[in-house]
């Protein structure tokens, strides 16, 4: 990758996994000894991209206005010629499409990676999904949505490759941590002496995470006798103010207003994990990979999971794998009864048993879900198309 630069667009650098593996590819860029450029709307991720000395453009690309797109397109193709870039990657739909013209345009590799199994109930949401099968490579995050890919689009058999979303798994350990941040973020959540375990759910706030389910199984943890915790729904409601009242109102129906806390975003991953005695991802929909479950995992904390998209790929459970040798819980999506059944094991766990569990998990997530692995995949992406590339 020496001397040739890259540019990612996304729609803004705000939140979510689509974002935080943008930056990770950055540094990955940088490190090789290339130029990393990354355009959106900006956000709050902004400042560590730059910090890593990146270069980030903006441009109104979370817009679907198809007259902005098309100056987009336009803006793009200058900023390729201006800044010689050699691979344009685009990460979601709307920006997709103004990079392909301008990727053809210049004559330079397009790259794309399929982050969602995106919505596809009529013809026009399938000719504007199918912009992300029309790179020079397409990018799967998981084997499920290469799956979803060759099914939809088989115009891109033999351009799909398999590129599992990675974290940086050393920033969970026990030792990285440290004492200081937990205790911060304790702090930060008012979880005093009384809060007892805490049941942390990390996702943005949309319906499709599933929070309004994992609210009503908590209400049904709480009436099953089970006490001592106090759950934390961890994200950013990204101007959905209408939904986070909605999810006040219910807390409130349920009389759960001292037990379960939405705390906004949280920038300490690593330590909202650690801090976590069990994690739940309560989506309804399918989740492409499910980086939240994978964290988790790295942190050693018993994770349960709507059993829909990637996570037979993520989370090991029954009936594929022994009960011995799970590494978590997978229960039916929108099962209210399913997930308080599940998270009362979860606080059950004995120590013994939590300990053996966390090992096996960590072992998972290290053998398949890497930041390395990740990054050093996607880099040989580009370098196979720039081989191609006059």
């Amino acid at each position: 990758m020496k001397n040739r630069t890259i540019l990612q667009v996304i729609p803004a650098l705000d939140t979510g996994g689509a974002e935080r593996t943008a930056v990770d590819v950055a540094a990955a860029i940088l490190a090789a000894g290339g130029r990393a450029l990354v355009a959106s709307a900006g956000g709050r991720m902004v400042g560590e991209l730059t910090a890593l000395g990146a270069t980030h453009i903006v441009l109104p690309l979370a817009t679907k206005n198809p007259l902005i797109m098309v100056r987009n397109a336009l803006r793009l193709t200058r900023l390729v010629r201006e800044h010689s870039v050699d691979v344009l990657h685009a990460r979601s739909r709307a920006p997709a499409w103004s990079a392909l013209i301008a990727a053809r345009r210049t004559g330079i590799a397009f790259v794309t990676t399929y982050h969602g199994a995106y919505n596809q109930t009529n013809r026009l949401k399938r000719l504007y999904n199918s912009v992300m099968a029309r790179g020079d490579a397409v990018i799967a995050n998981s084997h499920y949505i290469a799956a979803l890919i060759d099914k939809r689009h088989t115009g891109a058999r033999g351009r799909i490759v398999v590129i599992h979303r990675g974290s940086d798994l050393s920033a969970f350990l026990a030792e990285r941590i440290g004492e200081d941040r937990i205790a911060r973020l304790k702090a930060d959540w008012g979880l005093g002496g009384d809060a007892g375990k805490v049941i942390l759910h990390m996702a943005r706030l949309t319906h499709w995470k599933g929070q309004t389910v994992l609210i009503d199984a908590l209400k049904r943890l709480s009436e099953a006798g089970v006490a001592g915790w106090t759950a934390i729904l961890a994200g950013d409601d990204q101007g959905r103010a209408a939904y986070t009242n909605e999810l006040r109102a219910q807390i409130d129906r349920h009389g759960l207003g001292g037990r379960i806390r939405l705390v906004g975003h949280c920038a300490d991953v690593p330590a909202a994990m650690a801090l976590a005695d069990a994690v739940a991802v309560a989506s309804i929909e399918p989740e492409a990979f499910g980086r939240a479950a994978i964290e988790a995992q790295a942190a050693g904390t018993p994770v349960v999971v709507t059993d829909i998209g990637a996570v037979h790929e993520t989370v090991l459970a029954p009936p594929e794998t022994a009960d011995g040798a799970r590494t978590g819980w997978r229960i039916p999506p929108e099962d209210p009864q399913a997930l308080a059944d599940s998270l009362a094991a979860l606080l059950a766990i004995p120590p013994d048993a939590r300990q053996a569990m966390a090992e096996r998990a960590r072992a998972h997530v290290a053998a398949h879900f890497s930041l390395q692995s990740m990054t050093d995949k996607t880099l040989d992406v580009y370098r196979s198309l720039l081989e191609k590339t006059p």
